[in-house]
């Protein structure tokens, strides 16, 4: 079966694997697809993804087959185009790029006029009749790659390039001649021959060998293992590699290059969005080489730019471009990503795919194409990315709040952030892992700053466009930026910069504003998001198509607030000891847990009591008559104790012991591994009075809320064996008695319990005998059946995830494979034993995508999840509901 596969000319199309992406990648499918349908696409050929496995499996090897099959290839392109690679006269110049299966801009490596030496230049310069062009073509070719093959520091030859230009004392590349390009491209062979200690290769075909190698070493870059990992892009997918005739930008006034979309990614609005250059080639608009210029005049008018945009100034070229844009969003149902050329008035399509946008211009584009019969309702919700909810659930800029506004740059990526300024991927990182919030402030971005960028709270950069790698990567990452803000000056030996008259240093504070496009000093108000609209469209939708209820995990009046404003149908797990970390009461906690018998004891829980009865009460007066499980007393008892001796004497002068005894019985209270020891029910069945003191509190409140009675479910944690619970339950339905008997009202409630120790998960139908529910903690479960900490994973978990031992970050998504195996097994045998068992979850794993779509497959009831990931929850129910 072969694993090269042509496109464009007389190419057939028929074979169903060229337009699998899986096969020959997103770009090699879309460019067969646009050349099947007719568009204008430059002639080539796609090697398929298994050769890329293939390769790196190798070491870099290649198969003999594989060669035969590039060599044909190659000569379909030469048949179509009646040019021969490598000639003297007349030469063949190629494109390689990437491609794999899901879009990741930016991260894998690209060569333009491949074929191009010592003989060829002088062929191209009397073909085309355009010496500067020829010459501009071939030093652009050695940059690109002796950077991306060859290893040459790129920085080396952007510096001659400055250079150069000071010399004849220009400004702009397009002032260049073809005389300073020659001379400029010996410069370049000269610090490639330098830098790698051979000359630069005249070869074509180990040219175009080298090109194939780096493409498919690119796919175990740093950058790109990073970017998988960030967006949990599989590594077996492999790169496709796309070879195709070279068709020109760069060949004077009536060429030019492009990127657009067709319609805005930032906002979803139906109009043209994108960029485009004159007498340019497509990285310079994507790296930010040059300051792009507005394709549409609407656009141009709107930011009051002078340069003319593409409507106005290509009008023919343009029209071409809007029949291709209607054309192709029809046709694949979704706004698409294009990039495009036009060589002496002719338009190529050079690519199409479906845009990256924010989760504002998602959500408007999905509602937007149901109206217009692109889509149906169920497309639109299993379209948007659950995750992407997030940006749009936090706070933005107060529009009240003043601005000390610094300068102003393009609109980027919507959104605002504050954050101390840094100059360098690196620093970003480091900075955002001891907790700081940052701001990634740069000339331009490139692929190497991707974990910088992942760390920072937003992106600031002094060059670049709407269309610029850290435009793209911003929107995809949901984080705001602000690009081609030309005020900026970075000093990085000063770790400083200057905007306009203003001098700033690498840690001061800086705000962003993704969608007005400015920068200010200091740090701006937020207020929070209104959440109607399309969103509120979209929520309605999911709502109907999803079986599972979503309740969020809270223990405050404010955060149940939020939640419910998010849509929360219940709460799925209040952390009872939360509320006892407050200042005011922490005293009080640490009294009882240092007390040496009962009646100490019992003397600091009367202090409690009343403030666990006030938390409950606002509790249940905000969810109304909704379910609301409260988790009895947890973690274990080390985490109360003072630290330090101001808070051992605070705690001696309120309790009338001395600091001495407060540390003695401290040290009696030590545990070598407190996760696994005194705590959750171990607590209640060795301090009884605890957890009969929350009981009491949980029913006092209860039964004194007005309005909708509310429904606690009780829930003992931790447990091992029935017994544990058969003990705990007795105690929660005695106090609830001697409640009920004392203020004359009874309220309906549940025990159930957590299951959070694979022990527990395997005696569920024993449990369940006793238990009216199960919430399983799976943040603990994954913990004790792993045997990992969760808070000591970071330092190892990553190089994990790499090596393919876990797919993902077991406690970011759920391990179905092990973890999710005891859920199952636990939730049938607790339905054999109890019909109609509620079942939920309640760890972090609630608010993640694909566990959510287990726990819908197993057949949980509920999920719970942080507030602001409740939307999430509700769109992910649906989506595995229509899946």
């Amino acid at each position: 079966m072969t694993s090269v596969y042509i496109f464009g000319g007389a190419a057939d199309h028929a074979d169903p694997r060229q337009k699998d992406k899986a096969v020959v990648g997103g770009k090699g499918a879309n460019l067969a697809e646009m050349a099947a349908i007719g568009l204008p696409v430059p002639p080539g050929f796609t090697i398929a993804t298994e050769e890329c496995l293939r390769y790196l499996e190798d070491k870099g090897a290649f198969s003999k087959q594989l060669e035969d099959a590039v060599a044909a290839a190659l000569a379909h392109i030469e048949r179509t185009v009646g040019k021969r690679f490598g000639d003297p006269a007349d030469p063949l110049l190629v494109s390689v790029r990437s491609g794999a299966k899901v879009s990741m801009p930016g991260m894998m490596d690209t060569v333009l006029n491949l074929g191009l030496n010592d003989e060829t230049v002088e062929g191209l310069t009397a073909v085309s009749g355009d010496a500067r062009f020829a010459w501009d073509s071939y030093r652009r070719f050695i940059q690109m790659y002796g950077d991306v093959v060859l290893g040459v520091d790129h920085g080396l030859f952007e510096e001659a390039l400055e250079v150069a230009k000071e010399d004849n004392g220009l400004l702009a590349d397009t002032e260049m001649g073809s005389e300073d390009w020659q001379a400029l491209v010996g410069e370049y062979k000269r610090i490639v021959a330098e830098a790698i200690g051979r000359d630069f290769p005249q070869n074509v075909h180990e040219q175009l060998w080298g090109a194939i190698r780096a493409v498919f070493d690119s796919w175990d870059s740093e950058r790109a293992k990073v970017y998988r990992r960030l967006n949990d892009i599989p590594r077996d997918l492999g790169t496709a590699v796309n070879v195709q005739a070279m068709v020109f930008g760069n060949m004077g006034d009536t060429s030019a290059t492009g990127v657009a979309f067709t319609r805005d990614p930032a906002t979803g609005e139906r109009a043209y969005y994108g960029e485009w250059l004159v007498n340019a080639q497509g990285e310079d608009v994507v790296a930010g080489i040059r300051t792009p210029q507005y394709l549409t005049r609407a656009a141009r008018e709107r930011a009051n730019a002078v340069p003319l945009s593409m409507e106005e100034a290509m009008p023919e070229a343009f029209a071409q471009l809007s029949r291709v844009f209607d054309l192709l969003e029809r046709h694949y149902r979704d706004m698409q990503d294009i990039e495009f050329t036009v060589e002496r008035g002719k338009l190529w399509m050079l690519q199409t795919r479906s845009g990256k946008r924010t989760a504002k211009a998602a959500l408007k584009m999905a509602v937007d194409m149901v109206a217009e019969g692109l889509i149906d309702e169920r497309e639109a919700i299993c379209r948007i990315d659950p995750m992407a909810l997030d940006q749009l659930l936090h706070p933005t800029l107060d529009p009240a709040a003043p601005r000390d506004i610094l300068t102003t740059g393009l609109p980027a990526s919507p959104g605002a952030a504050s954050g101390k300024i840094v100059l360098d991927a690196e620093t970003a990182e480091q900075w955002a892992g001891r907790g700081e919030k940052v701001i990634l402030v740069r000339v331009e971005t490139s692929p190497e700053d991707i974990h910088g960028m992942h760390a920072a709270r937003g992106i600031l950069t002094a060059r670049g466009g709407m269309t610029s790698h850290a435009a793209v990567v911003a929107r995809g990452m949901g984080r705001p930026c602000v690009s081609g803000a030309s005020a900026i000056s970075i000093r990085r030996e000063e770790r400083a910069l200057t905007i306009g008259k203003r001098e700033l240093k690498e840690g001061d504070v800086i705000t962003i504003d993704g969608s007005a496009g400015q920068v200010m000093a200091g740090e701006v108000a937020t207020i929070e998001p209104e959440l109607a609209g399309d969103f509120g469209t979209l929520m309605d939708w999911a709502d109907r198509h999803r079986r599972m209820k979503v309740r969020t995990n809270a223990e405050t009046a404010a955060d149940c607030r939020r939640a419910i404003g998010f849509g929360a149908e219940g709460i799925g797990l209040c952390r009872t000891e939360h509320m006892f970390f407050d200042a005011a009461r922490i005293s009080a906690v640490r009294e009882m847990i240092l007390a040496e018998n009962e009646a100490g004891r019992a003397a600091a829980l009367a202090k409690l009591l009343p403030e666990q009865r006030a938390d409950f009460a606002a509790i249940f007066g905000v969810m109304g008559g909704l379910p609301v499980t409260i988790r009895l007393l947890d973690p274990p008892l080390h985490e109360f104790l003072p630290h330090g001796d101001a808070e051992f004497a605070e705690l001696a002068a309120a309790t009338g012991r001395s600091v001495e005894q407060l540390k003695r019985r401290a040290g009696e209270l030590h545990e070598f591994n407190p996760m696994l020891g005194h705590r959750g029910c171990r607590l209640g069945i060795t301090f009884p009075e605890i957890y009969a003191m929350q009981a009491r509190a949980i029913f006092e409140a209860a039964c004194a809320v007005e309005g909708a009675p509310p429904v606690p479910e009780i829930m003992i944690p931790l447990i091992a064996t029935r017994r544990e619970f058969e003990i705990l339950r007795a105690l929660v339905d005695r106090t609830a008695e001697e409640v009920f008997a004392q203020g004359g009202r009874r309220v309906d409630y549940l025990v159930g319990t957590m299951i959070e120790l694979p022990r527990a998960a395997l005696m569920a139908g024993d449990i369940a005998a006793e238990a009216e529910f199960f919430s399983f903690g799976t943040n603990d479960l994954t913990q004790t059946t792993l045997g990992v900490s969760r808070d000591d994973a970071g330092r190892f978990l990553t190089q994990y995830v790499e090596q393919g031992i876990f797919a993902r970050d077991p406690f970011v998504s759920l391990d179905i494979e092990g973890v999710g195996q005891l859920v199952e097994l636990a939730a049938e045998r607790g339905r054999a034993a109890r019909p109609g068992l509620k079942l939920g979850i309640c760890g972090e794993h609630g608010g993640d995508p694909a566990s959510i779509a287990f726990c819908d497959r197993i057949g949980l009831d509920y999920v719970s999840a942080s507030p602001y990931r409740v939307p999430i929850a509700r769109l992910a129910a649906a989506q595995s509901a229509l899946r």
